[in-house]
């Protein structure tokens, strides 16, 4: 991936990670959030497509996306603070649904995510949370063929 795509594509998640908290917060149509951002914002250089498919995916599929983080918490899924929980869904349909993208940079756009929009050490819960989901869905990348490459 060149480096202006991978610009774009982070910008992408930039935005995703802003619309789903609006949406968990607000309670919105995630249509009408999807539109709102396109159509309201500054997307920049962020690769809206990407925006799009990804906004329409995770909203439109929560429960599959909640249930893959849902075992690896101590807490349920409402507790955790907005941000993070917006991160970790993001994250979490990337690994579930996006099996082109490594999971190690899944892991790695999560923690920057939390790092620029979460509380002081949330980038340490992302890490933690979605290394561990990455072990689980994405076994085929840590497992011992992949430790010896």
């Amino acid at each position: 991936m060149s480096h202006r795509a991978h610009a774009a594509r982070h910008q992408a998640r930039r935005l995703v990670v802003q619309a789903l908290y609006q949406w968990q917060v607000g309670g919105d149509d995630p249509g009408e959030v999807i539109v709102q951002f396109l159509d309201e914002r500054d997307t920049g250089s962020a690769d809206r497509e990407y925006f799009r498919d990804v906004m329409r995916g995770i909203t439109g599929d929560a429960e599959r996306v909640d249930g893959a983080i849902a075992p690896l918490l101590e807490r349920s899924l409402a507790m955790v603070d907005p941000v993070e929980r917006a991160v970790v869904r993001l994250a979490a349909y990337e690994l579930l649904e996006r099996l082109e993208i490594p999971a190690r940079v899944v892991i790695d756009e999560a923690v920057e995510l939390a790092r620029e929009f979460g509380s002081e050490q949330g980038h340490r819960f992302v890490n933690g949370l979605i290394d561990r989901l990455a072990h689980r869905v994405r076994i085929h990348e840590f497992g011992p063929a992949a430790r010896s490459s």
